[in-house]
């Protein structure tokens, strides 16, 4: 029996996928819920199971395509399988695959790979059991491949296009001359398409810049507070919740009380209409092995601290494999983005649409400040609010980051809501 293989069904969001990689080729044998192939879209990297043991009779979309949402990719025969398993146990022990042919799915130990490890292993054209596991178990994690790559220095399988120009007239020159690129007339350059969450992020961008207008207000926040509560609890508090109390818990628990203050900053805009969201989920900006995500802290007003430390990190280390859902990357009303972990100490963040606000972190920095008519050296950092000035006025913008300020400023007042 002819079983279609069909895309993942995509949200309304999200108009068309792309397809990565397929792991297995028209004729081999499949496993039910084994993974077929790779499909990329403007969030997250989706696996596509097999839906019936069988043979992968025709692949009807190829790698580099785009595919719609429940659209067929490809035809499994169920029929073949039990036909396929006798032939394979008749015959001799297959040719064993060279090792630059073998494809990216599993190490030694069969321990399945995430999408960002065969996606690297892809670019980077290599062989997983070439390359040292570190992971729990045996299992091959993205720094293996980063590491590998570091030390042996890989190159992608990029397109090159070189030009060489006309040798000159050979010359006597002193022996030891080096020879420099600069004079041998060779010149490289590489094209690499953008994968579809880098377009997606470009697009969203300048849409934001066109449709919007954007505007950026500043202040700053003494942090020495929340450095000495941390300082004074975090010991405990790990102990207590088994995750790490960072930054990140006090500025959510901040901004969610300032949005409901000021409920505009939490708005968006629709058409003609301004829409006000009662909810306060809080889209959190984190580097991925793909490039930026946003994912989302539901109802972040409700959360304790430990809950918003425990999510983020969990947000962090699938962001890092891939594995974040298209659910926990969609519907933030709100967002906040920490440039000062790679050490920026000022810019001003891009709106991400349709969301009218964003709120960047920076740097803690010690710097002089004027307490009490002294002098006094205290950890400072750079607030940033950008905002859409259709539906937010200065006005609100700049009291809105005066609220985060005075409740960091004084983080007893997160406890009591004031």
């Amino acid at each position: 029996m002819r079983v279609e293989v069909k895309s993942p069904t995509l949200p309304e969001s999200v108009a068309e996928a792309t397809l990565l990689s397929w792991h297995k080729q028209a004729g081999e044998s499949v496993a039910r819920d084994e993974n077929l192939v790779d499909i990329e879209t403007e969030k997250v990297v989706l696996e596509v199971p097999a839906p019936r043991d069988g043979v992968l009779q025709e692949v009807l979309k190829r790698d580099g395509e785009a595919v719609g949402s429940d659209e067929p990719i490809a035809i499994i025969e169920t029929e073949a399988a039990g036909t396929s398993a006798t032939q394979q146990s008749s015959t001799t022990a297959p040719k064993e695959r060279p090792a630059d042919e073998a494809r990216p799915e599993t190490i030694d130990n069969d321990a399945p790979l995430s999408p960002a490890v065969r996606r690297l292993l892809v670019e980077h054209d290599l062989n997983p059991a070439q390359i040292p596991a570190t992971g729990k178990g045996g299992r091959l994690i993205k720094e293996d491949v980063l590491n590998f790559v570091r030390e042996q220095g890989y190159q992608p399988p990029e397109t090159k296009v070189r030009v060489d120009t006309p040798a000159p007239t050979p010359s006597p020159a002193p022996a030891a001359t080096p020879k420099s690129r600069a004079t041998d007339g060779e010149r490289s350059e590489r094209r690499v398409p953008m994968t579809r969450l880098r377009a997606t992020i470009a697009e969203r961008l300048l849409h934001a810049q066109h449709e919007a207008a954007l505007l950026t207000t500043f202040n700053e926040v003494n942090m020495q507070a929340v450095m000495d509560l941390r300082r004074q609890y975090r010991d405990r508090f790990e102990k207590e919740h088994g995750a790490r109390l960072g930054f990140m818990s006090f500025f959510v628990k901040a901004s969610a009380q300032a949005l409901k203050q000021y409920s505009i900053i939490n708005a968006s805009v629709d058409g003609k209409d301004t829409v006000y969201h009662d909810n306060y989920d809080i889209g959190i900006a984190v580097a991925g092995a793909r490039g930026l995500v946003v994912p989302v802290l539901r109802d972040a007003d409700q959360l304790s601290f430990a809950e918003i430390e425990t999510r983020i990190a969990d947000f962090g280390k699938r962001a890092g494999d891939g594995s974040l859902t298209m659910e926990e990357l969609m519907g933030g009303t709100f967002t906040i983005t920490n440039g000062g972990i790679f050490g920026s100490l000022v810019s001003t963040p891009l709106v991400n649409p349709p969301q009218s606000a964003i709120l960047g972190m920076h740097k803690i920095q010690q710097r002089p400040v004027a307490e009490d008519n002294e002098v006094r050296i205290r950890p400072m950092m750079y607030l940033a609010l950008t905002y859409d000035h259709r539906i937010i006025d200065g006005r609100e913008a700049v009291q809105f980051l005066v609220a985060i300020k005075d409740v960091l400023e004084d983080p007893a007042r997160l406890l009591l809501e004031i």
